[in-house]
């Protein structure tokens, strides 16, 4: 199982910090789960420019193609200025527009203050949605406050993020199933 997780921009870490959580949970919960990270902190994406991904090449063309072939995505990104970092959206104008057909993507969202809760439901699930993914209910919002010194200092988002993976992965595994039994319903 091939799983993605995306940090959304190169400034800040508490995007990093609550991405790095959630894979180390997975890890933990799950064997049979490759978590490859796209970090925008090192690798420099070009400004999207309406090449197909697969033009790309080196790096960027190689964590096109990750994505492409997850199963999974977990998308950790901070909002900047009341959106998503450029960075991020930029990312998704680089990708077809069916990229995350039969991909389950969750989000893991950070914030300087809580006023920005709705942003992700109002900006981010909206281009998820129309790149096709199967978009795991509820994401995990994350404010400065509970992060400090590069260390989760609330036990709720803690709690959060470990229902977020238990969450992620009842929904792939439940698409994956489905997914193979319409394909075993056709004879070729």
């Amino acid at each position: 199982m091939k799983i993605v997780a995306i940090i959304g921009s190169a400034f800040g870490s508490k995007s990093r910090v609550a991405v790095n959580y959630t894979i180390n949970k997975i890890k933990e919960v799950r064997e049979d789960a490759v978590v490859d990270v796209i970090d925008f902190s090192e690798i420099q994406f070009p400004f999207a420019d309406g090449r197909e991904y697969l033009q790309h090449e080196g790096e960027v063309g190689a964590a096109l193609k990750k994505i492409m072939e997850a199963d999974g995505l977990i998308i950790g990104t901070p909002i900047f200025q009341a959106s998503m970092p450029g960075t991020l959206k930029n990312l998704f104008d680089m990708l077809p527009v069916n990229a995350f057909r039969n991909k389950v993507a969750g989000m893991i969202v950070t914030a300087g203050s809580d006023k920005h809760f709705l942003i992700p439901e109002q900006q981010i699930r909206p281009v998820l949605s129309y790149m096709k993914a199967n978009l795991v209910p509820n994401y995990v919002f994350i404010t400065d406050q509970d992060i400090i010194r590069q260390e989760i200092k609330n036990p709720d988002i803690e709690f959060r993020l470990d229902r977020f993976v238990d969450d992620f992965f009842l929904l792939l595994d439940t698409y994956q199933t489905m997914i193979q039994q319409k394909e075993a319903e056709y004879d070729f």
